[in-house]
């Protein structure tokens, strides 16, 4: 057992879930259903990042292999990993699979659907230990970086996020009460009529950085409310790598009341399919 401060980690039986990404690998590590040192680090190389995030795990934790049981490795850059790391058995898990465990574990929840946002989106429907595909979409962070790289020249998330506090879409989107006067049960006024369908000669970067980030939200989060209706459920699980943009609870909030769902962001939602991948160990 190692003392860390406040915290003490019981090193026998730790699973360790690996989570490669195409540009950061995320790993956390399970005792007992409780998450340790949940980590991200960012490399080109799948391979090379998933021994620097082990090697960083252990030693931030001050582990050693003999520490680990197992290793669950998920993700699009898990077929480079060959059957094990260093002498530790290493099994690879569906993606899809890892984000429902981990969309579950995360919020608490007995179903659900998982929208895992990272450089595209996957939406998952989740029951328990099951999980099931039902549908994606390329509109996430790469869409965010490829809209501001080419309108603002700005290629850098933390860049964007600067760039968007302020912006206002007034000047960029148009809106219900834009179109008509008259009422729309359905339909309240501040409703989003068009992305971008506004666009005057007024919108600053500020509210064109704000515009895609809200597009890019609003699309993924209408698509999450058809796939709940189509699982009976109003629960929605916020995750991945996109979770972490400051805008999410605002945007997808506006949601909630339009189309009588919930959206959840559980804390380290970013870290939901690695933590799933070692849940799948059982």
């Amino acid at each position: 057992m190692i003392n860390k401060g406040k915290v003490l980690i019981h090193t026998l039986g730790i699973v360790i879930g690996i989570d490669v990404g195409g540009s950061t690998t995320k790993i956390v590590g399970m005792k007992e259903s409780k998450m340790i040192s949940p980590l991200m680090v960012k490399a080109d190389d799948p391979k090379a990042s998933i021994y620097g995030a082990f090697g960083k795990f252990l030693d931030d934790n001050g582990l050693r292999l003999s520490d680990i049981d197992r290793i669950m490795v998920t993700g699009v850059g898990a077929s480079a990993l060959e059957d094990d790391i260093y002498g530790i058995r290493a099994d690879k898990v569906d993606e899809f699979r890892a984000i429902g465990r981990g969309g579950l574990y995360l919020s608490g929840l007995e179903k659900a659907i998982i929208v895992s946002m990272g450089t595209g989106t996957a939406i998952i429907s989740a029951d328990g230990k099951n999980a099931s595909h039902i549908c994606g979409t390329g509109v996430g962070g790469g869409t965010v970086l490829g809209l501001s790289g080419k309108m603002l020249n700005i290629r850098d998330f933390d860049s964007i996020v600067q760039t968007a506090n302020g912006g206002s879409l007034e000047h960029v989107d148009l809106f219900v009460d834009d179109l008509t006067k008259g009422e729309i049960p359905t339909l309240p006024a501040g409703t989003t009529a068009s992305n971008f369908g506004r666009m005057d000669d007024l919108a600053t970067k500020n509210d064109i950085a704000m515009g895609i980030i809200n597009m890019v939200f609003q699309t993924i989060g209408v698509i999450a409310v058809l796939s709940a209706r189509l699982e009976n459920t109003t629960k929605i699980v916020l995750a991945g790598t996109l979770t972490d943009m400051p805008y999410t609870t605002e945007i997808f909030g506006r949601l909630e009341p339009l189309y009588g769902v919930e959206f959840m962001l559980p804390a380290q939602a970013e870290f939901t399919t690695s933590a799933g991948a070692a849940l799948c160990a059982d």
